[in-house]
């Protein structure tokens, strides 16, 4: 199905009630034109999150991992936390 140039898969999903009624509030209120605008917009930021959570265990790594408690430590110290 083509709608305004850009492709649409169809998909059915189960989703809890209280998140149904959160997406349709949301395009009642104006937030989304449709539930399904809602869901892919939830699902375009799910997926930006999931893909800095990659960047940053990637960054990590190359670092040579997470901070020690020492670290942490040193690092609250000089930053006053």
């Amino acid at each position: 199905m083509l709608i305004g140039m850009t492709a649409k898969a169809k998909v059915a999903v189960s989703l809890p009630p209280e998140l149904v009624a959160q997406a349709r509030r949301a395009v009642a209120e104006g937030r989304a034109p449709t539930v399904s605008a809602y869901v892919a917009a939830a699902l375009e930021e799910k997926a930006k999150l999931d893909d800095l959570a990659g960047l940053l265990s990637e960054m990590l790594a190359a670092s040579g991992g997470p901070l020690t408690e020492e670290e942490r430590m040193t690092a609250d110290r000089v930053l006053g936390g």
